[in-house]
C-alpha cells in the first residue's frame, strides 16, 4: 500500500487496544493494583514528556479520598492511585484533557457478593483504567500535540472483616457523605473521589471510563459504549471519533429524574444505588457520579457492555475487548487538532 503512514498509525492504534486487552484478560493475581501501575510505568518509561506518580495508600489518605479507601480496605492488596502526566502540548501550562478510569483489579462484589458463575470475568473490572491508560500510551507513541492527565484509582473489592457493610456511610473527597447500600456498586465510589481530584487541573474536559453497570450491558449490549455527558460539544467530538474508529458510542440521559433517586437517601447526602433498585441502573449510576462533578465539560463512558467479545466484533478474538481505546485516542487527536485550529 502507498498509505504507509496510515498503516503505521493503524498499527499504533491496534497496539494500544491490545495493551488494554492484555491488562483486562490477565489473571487478577498477576495484575494487582501495584502490578497494573508498574506495567503502565514501564510502557511509558521511554517518553521524556511523561511523568508518572504511583501514589500509595498514605497519599490517598492525605487526599481524604474516603469513598475510594472504603472499597480498598476489604482487600489485603493495598490500593494505588496512578497519576500520569503526558505533556505533548506546545505549552505545558495548556489546559489538559483529563482521563479517569475505574481500576478495580478484581471485583467480588464485597459483602454484597456476586454469584460465583462468571465471577472470574471480574478480573477485567479495571477496564476503565486499562482503556484510558492505554489511550495515553498510544497518544504518547503518536506524539499528539496536547496535554493529557490520566487518573486511575486501583484496588480490589473483596469481602472480609474490614470490608464495607451495606448501610455504611463514607465521606468522599468533596465532603459529601455516601450511604453504601450495595457494596457491589463500588466503582462509583472510586470514581467519586477521582473525579473530585480531577477538578484540580483546570481541565479542558474530564472523561471517565468504567465497567460500571450490568444495566448498561442490558441496555445496549456490545453494540456501543454508553455516554452520559453534560456537554454537547464533548458529545459531538466523542461521537465523531467513534464513527471514524468503528468502536461506537451512544448518548444516554442525564436527567434530574435519576438524580432524585440517588439523593433521596435516609442516612447521607447520596446513596450509591437508585432507590428503585434495578430501574434505570446505568442512568442512576451516572446521576450519582454527576454529584461529584462541577466541570462544564464532563463525560462518563459506561463500558460494561463492550467489556468482552464473543463473536460480535469479527476482527476481535473471543475474550476481553479493550474497547473503546481507539475511540479515546481518536477523540484526543481531534481535540489536539481543535486546539491547533
Amino acid at each position: 500500500s502507498a498509505e504507509s503512514e496510515a498503516w503505521k498509525k493503524g498499527v499504533i492504534y491496534a497496539e494500544g487496544q491490545n495493551l488494554a486487552r492484555y491488562l483486562m484478560e490477565a489473571p487478577a493475581n498477576y495484575i494487582t493494583p501495584i502490578k497494573f501501575a508498574e506495567h503502565i510505568e514501564q510502557k511509558l518509561r521511554s517518553f521524556s514528556n511523561v511523568k508518572i506518580h504511583i501514589r500509595p495508600e498514605s497519599w490517598i489518605t492525605t487526599q481524604e479520598m474516603g469513598a475510594f479507601l472504603s472499597v480498598a480496605k476489604g482487600s489485603a492488596e493495598p490500593p494505588i492511585f496512578l497519576e500520569i502526566h503526558y505533556l505533548g502540548g506546545a505549552n505545558t501550562d495548556d489546559s489538559p484533557l483529563v482521563f479517569v478510569g475505574k481500576g478495580v483489579t478484581f471485583d467480588s462484589g464485597g459483602i454484597s457478593l456476586k454469584p460465583s458463575s462468571g465471577m472470574d470475568a471480574m478480573r477485567a473490572d479495571m477496564g476503565g483504567a486499562a482503556t484510558v491508560c492505554s489511550a495515553i500510551v498510544t497518544a504518547a507513541a503518536l506524539n499528539l500535540p496536547l496535554n493529557i492527565i490520566g487518573l486511575a484509582p486501583l484496588c480490589e473489592n473483596m469481602p472480609s472483616g474490614k470490608a464495607n457493610k451495606p448501610g455504611d456511610v463514607v465521606r468522599a473527597k468533596n465532603g459529601k457523605t455516601i450511604q453504601v447500600d450495595n457494596t457491589d456498586a463500588e466503582g462509583r465510589l472510586l470514581l467519586a473521589d477521582a473525579l473530585c481530584y480531577a477538578h484540580n487541573f483546570n481541565a479542558r474536559a474530564i472523561v471517565n471510563a468504567a465497567t460500571l453497570t450490568g444495566a448498561m450491558d442490558v441496555a445496549l449490549g456490545s453494540a456501543a459504549t454508553g455516554v452520559f455527558t453534560n456537554s454537547s460539544w464533548l458529545w459531538t467530538h466523542l461521537y465523531e471519533a467513534s464513527i471514524l474508529t468503528g468502536d461506537r458510542v451512544w448518548r444516554m440521559p442525564l436527567f434530574e429524574h435519576y438524580t432524585k433517586q440517588v439523593t433521596d437517601c435516609p442516612l447521607a447526602d447520596v446513596s450509591n444505588i437508585g432507590k428503585y433498585s434495578r430501574a434505570g441502573g446505568a442512568c442512576t449510576a451516572a446521576a450519582f457520579l454527576k454529584e461529584f462533578v462541577t466541570a462544564s465539560h464532563w463525560a462518563h463512558l459506561d463500558i460494561a457492555g463492550v467489556m468482552s467479545n464473543k463473536d460480535e466484533v469479527p476482527y476481535l478474538r473471543k475474550g476481553m475487548a479493550g474497547r473503546p481505546t481507539r475511540t479515546l485516542v481518536e477523540f484526543a487527536a481531534r481535540l489536539s487538532h481543535d486546539r491547533h485550529n
